[in-house]
């Protein structure tokens, strides 16, 4: 099994190799417009990994704040914005249940790929703790403001084909609180079958690098709700 926690903190690097091929359609920055206009918004992102999402949102919106628990992915993000040349950015380490940001500080509060590892991490309270997280998003939302989640519908699928064991995650988002929910392809693209295979089985593991294809493709659902 992957081990998640363990390539976060020491290969932010190779990390980044993989998710710079994702979505190679761009389909995700038009989803994230079609549900809320970006321009001018102060957001702030929970779990920004290495910053693809952060980066993607820094051209367009007013402010960002960005979050994550690995200094180590950080410290990619922040080369990236870097190199972008934005100055509306900011980045520090921290927990998703305690984000050192004032009350309604914000007008969209995003994660990527962040709050499904509670149900790995924590699976005999996962609600409890990820209750927690979205209560933060909650906290640094200013009225009217915009709660969007971007979470996995299935790596090596063409059609939604969420994890077994976030089933009941994504049903309690929806049962309980109420999100409205989409989804996209978000394809990989890489170099080569050299670079797909490595990069797969890294992360998802060796039955995934098996069957991996240059194209390789993904879905990813999004889950959003005005507070």
């Amino acid at each position: 099994m992957t081990d998640f926690k363990e390539i976060y903190a020491t290969q932010a690097e190779r990390y980044e190799r993989l998710v710079m091929r994702e979505d190679v359609d761009s389909n995700l920055l038009k989803a994230l417009q079609t549900i809320h206009p970006l321009a001018q918004a102060d957001v702030v992102e929970f779990g920004a990994g290495t910053g693809r999402l952060t980066c993607l949102l820094a051209s367009l919106v007013k402010s960002i704040h960005a979050y994550d628990e690995s200094a180590a992915m950080l410290a990619v993000a922040e080369r990236k914005l870097q190199v972008g040349g934005w100055q509306n950015w900011r980045t520090a380490v921290a927990d998703h249940r305690s984000i050192p940001l004032s009350d309604q500080s914000a007008d969209i509060a995003i994660e990527g790929w962040a709050f499904g590892h509670f149900v790995g991490w924590h699976p005999a309270n996962w609600r409890e703790e990820a209750g927690r997280a979205l209560a933060e998003m909650k906290r640094l939302l200013r009225p009217g403001g915009l709660m969007i989640l971007i979470e996995t519908l299935g790596t090596g699928f063409e059609t939604p084909t969420p994890p077994e064991q976030l089933r009941p995650f994504y049903h309690w988002l929806e049962t309980e609180h109420h999100f409205h929910h989409t989804w996209i392809r978000t394809d990989y693209h890489f170099a080569s079958q050299e670079e797909a295979t490595e990069l797969l089985g890294f992360f998802f593991g060796p039955e995934m690098a098996t069957g991996a294809q240059i194209r390789f493709p993904e879905c990813t659902g999004l889950w959003y709700k005005i507070v």
